[in-house]
Parts: structure tokens; sequence; C-alpha cells
């Protein structure tokens, strides 16, 4: 059977499902990047809300469980600033459901009609507390992270835990609500809504928005002798692409710079931007029948939270983003490496983790965010600490340096000060020596976390070094080469955090109208 080539793009390589039973071959999958239209939908959604005719269009909106997580995965509620703002945190995700007809021509791969979704798209938008600034962190959708147990709200079915997991496996584990939870593990970052699209929503979308400006620097044909690419085929410059032609733009990978996921994110972000810039423009008040026409597409397009389950609370949303200037918006990827072990699979590196505190701490990621200039605040303790004899705390040595050996006997010796303390329950880690320039606290779920605080407390240690980390199975005392002798700790004086956003990030600025993708030689005609 010969494949359009919209169906052709369906054997583009890309993420798998994982066995589905027995020996059964994983299927190779090709990306559908949603996120662009998604966030037109929260941009503009509040435009012509005088236009709406609210309960029709709220029949349209469906919904789902904000987080189905357990609680110890989940983190804690984002704290107001001295002024009593707050920062909004909204996972946008694209799911590559082949749950209907329309979906199933728009995406191909007819063997997984009906199969559980992936969210091959997810992006974390960020709106600063004060509302002066956005950001947007895309995670390449083969990342491999842990995926905390996930409960489905219908079924009651629950999903166990997985370690090394692609991220994009955690929409089949009762619905948007596990990626949301497996987001907030990772990240540490609260997540206050969701909103999810699919194939035939972007096409829908696209074509109600009237066309979004996209530019390439050479003629480029997505489209390969074997059977790889979108079928995208535009000429040299700038061109208004819409329906599609605007699917296949965001789903292309061959054709753009190296061939990668993150030419495609590339690609996905100056769409995003264009578009922003494109509905800012033109969607006045003065267009009623075109604001209805795209509030139409986009309450049928989208699934979101019950936060977000009406026209009037979109509304709301819609009026604190529109706050934000379009050139304070700066769209970015997830710092990744390649996977050791796993073929193909991304992990996230050490600026991934700087860029999530970036995100966490409301520190604005175009660098021009003057309110943030100190040490990172000490985090917030939501809950009761237990009584030191009841607090199990494992002292590990990690006196190493890259100069000194390690104190021998250093994590027995700090083990007793604790048992002298009335930290009965501590022990110390017979383990081989490691090394670790700052000493540190690190306990791996929110319910450890005041206990946690409280070991600091009394040995000296500044909140700040007590950190949640998902590689320790409970409260992990690490005596550093900053405490090699002694039983009163001596704080390092504090320096100021680097709080610029990493190179690797590739942040790009929203109102950069500049910017035109480089096509691959290999791709043009």
């Amino acid at each position: 059977m010969s494949l359009t080539p919209v169906d052709k793009d369906a054997a583009d390589d890309g993420g798998v499902r994982g066995d589905r039973g027995g020996d059964r071959k994983r299927r190779r999958r090709r990306v559908l990047r949603w996120s662009a239209t998604v966030l037109a939908v929260v941009i503009l959604g509040g435009a012509g809300a005088g236009y709406l005719y609210y309960e029709h269009l709220n029949a349209n909106i469906k919904s789902d469980d904000l987080n189905l997580g357990d609680a110890k995965d989940r983190a804690a509620k984002t704290q107001a600033n001295a002024a009593g703002q707050t920062a909004l945190n909204i996972l946008l995700i694209g799911s590559d459901a082949r749950d209907t007809a329309e979906n199933q021509k728009l995406g191909g791969a007819r063997d997984t009609y009906g199969g559980p979704p992936l969210a091959d798209v997810q992006m974390l938008l960020h709106v600063s507390a004060d509302r002066s600034n956005m950001s947007v962190v895309s995670m390449p959708r083969d990342t491999l992270v842990d995926i905390p147990k996930c409960t489905d709200p219908d079924t009651k079915k629950t999903y166990a835990a997985s370690t090394r997991t692609m991220t994009n496996e955690s929409l089949g584990r009762g619905g948007p609500g596990c990626t949301v939870a497996t987001w907030e593990k990772l990240t540490d970052i609260h997540i206050d809504h969701f909103m999810m699209i699919d194939f035939s929503g972007v096409v829908s979308m696209a074509d109600a928005i009237g066309g979004v400006p996209v530019c390439v620097d050479a003629n480029v044909y997505s489209h390969t002798s074997t059977g790889k690419g979108s079928g995208l085929k535009l000429e040299e410059g700038t061109h208004s692409i819409k329906g599609k032609q605007a699917l296949q733009w965001l789903r292309t990978r061959y054709g753009f710079e190296d061939d990668t996921d993150l030419a495609r994110a590339k690609a996905q972000h100056m769409y995003m931007n264009s578009m922003v810039r494109e509905l800012r423009a033109n969607a006045k008040l003065t267009n009623p029948n075109k604001l209805r026409k795209l509030a139409e597409a986009a309450t049928k397009a989208i699934t979101v939270d019950d936060g977000l389950d009406t026209i009037t609370k979109m509304y709301d949303l819609a009026g604190e983003l529109q706050k934000v200037p379009t050139e304070r918006i700066t769209m970015t990827t997830m710092p990744n490496a390649y996977d050791t072990v796993q073929t193909g699979r991304v992990v996230p590196t050490e600026d991934a983790t700087k860029l999530f505190r970036l995100v966490r701490e409301d520190i604005a990621l175009d660098g021009k965010d003057e309110k943030k200039t100190t040490a990172s605040p000490s985090p917030t303790v939501t809950d009761t600490a237990a009584a030191d004899g009841e607090i199990a705390v494992q002292v590990h040595n990690s006196t190493r340096t890259g100069t000194y050996a390690p104190v021998s006997g250093r994590a027995t010796a700090v083990t007793e000060l604790l048992q002298d303390k009335g930290f009965t329950d501590a022990v110390a880690d017979t383990s081989a020596a490691s090394s670790e320039e700052t000493t540190v606290i690190r306990y791996p779920s929110a319910d450890l976390q005041a206990d946690a605080q409280r070991v600091a407390k009394a040995l000296g240690i500044p909140a700040s070094q007590v950190k949640k980390s998902t590689d320790v199975s409970g409260i992990t005392l690490y005596v550093g080469g900053d405490w090699r002798s002694g039983t009163k700790y001596e704080a390092p004086e504090k320096e100021e955090d680097d709080n610029t956003t990493p190179k690797s990030a590739q942040a790009m600025n929203g109102a950069d109208d500049s910017q035109c993708m480089h096509v691959d030689p290999n791709y043009t005609w």
C-alpha cells in the first residue's frame, strides 16, 4: 500500500511505545508538535470574550484530573512574592492518539489505531509572578525519566512507578495528569494547569488562525526515497502556512539543520514565536467572526485540567498571559545529552538542573530580571518535622577532593555527633568515600523535607544546602570537603548564584522576527 506524504511521516525515526505484550516489536514513531497552537489558545483565549456564547463553548471543553501521582512525588505549591503575586506554571502537551478517523488519517501508523497515546510534545510555560516575562522549556520526547506511580481517575487502574522510561510514555498511564506528575517529580516545579491537543486539533486551530509566517533559507522538501520526512515542501523565503502545511512544519525533522529532534524543536519555537506576534498584531475586538471561529476550534481541540474547564476560567488566564510583552518571552529546550546505555535516548544534564532552578525561583531566562541578584532563598518547609529520635539519617563520607584524599572515619565521627544530639537513628554509610565540595543533605520526597531541615539546623548546615533528590531513598548527609574535621560545621561564605540561562538551552526571544530555519542541503530541490 502506498503512503501519502503525511502517512510516510509516520515511518520517520521517533519514539517507541514499548512492548505491548510478549515479543511484539517496538513501533517507531514520528513526532507531532502541536504546542504552538495550544499556546495560541492561552495567549488569545480572552480576546473576544464579549462575543462568545459561553454555554455552547463550555460544552466543547474536555477536562481531566491535574495530577495523578502520589503526594510524595508532588512539588510544593509556588509561594507568593513580597507583593503577594504568584507565578503560573502550565504544561502544554501534544498527544499522538490515533483515537478517531481524523487523527488516524493525519497521523498515519494504522497499526497503532486505538493504542495508548504518547505525550510526544511537552512544554512547560512559566509566567513570572509579576507578569513581566514568560519562559517556555521543551523536553525532548526521548528523554529518560523516572515516572511516578499514577492512578487512572476513570478506571482506577494503578500504574507502578518506573525508572529510566521515555517521558512520552507518561500519557498512557492514566492520562495527562501522569505527565504532570512526571514533570513535578523531575523538576520540583509545581504545575498549576495543563492543556493538551491532538492531531486534528492542530489542523483546525491552524486554519482558524489564518496562517503563521515561517522562513527557510533554501528550498526544502522533507521527503526521502525510504519514506522518511513530513512531506513539507516550501521555496526559499518567508511563507504564511496553515492547516496541514502547518502540521508538516511542526513535524519536520528531516530537512532542518542536522535532522535531529533538537532542530525540530527550534522550528517549533520559531513557529510559536511567530504565531504569538501574529495573534497579538491582528486579533482585534473588531473582528468577532474570526474570533468566534478561533474560539470554536480552540474549545473543541483541547483538553484541560479542572481549573481551566470553563470559558470564564480560560478568559481569566488569558488576561494574565496577555500582560507579558512579546519581547520578554523566551523559548528554550531542556539541556540534554545522549544516554550511554540506550541508543538514541537522552538524559537531563547539570545545565537542565540549573534551568529548572531558574524557573522554580522565578528568574527570567532572558537575563533582564533585576529583582533577583542574591543567592537562592531557602526552600519553604510546609510540614512539621518528626521527633529527633525518629528521624533516620544516613551519613556518607564525601570528603574526597581533587587535592586531598578522603578523611578516614569521617562518616562515623559525624554519625556519633548526630547521635549525641538525639538523632539515635543516624547510621554511617560504610561504602567508599565520594566527593562533594560542599556538605549537603539530600532527601527524596516532600514528606521528608521538614525532617531533613531539622537535621541541618541541628548541625548548623544552611537550609540552602538541603536538596530534594531522587538519587537517595532517605535523608542522606554527605559530609563534604568543607567539613574535614571538627564537630562544628562552619558554613562557607555565600556566593551569588549564577542566574544566567545555560547556552545549551538554546534560548530564543519571542520578538525576534529575523529567524530563518537552515535547510539541510540533502533536502533541497
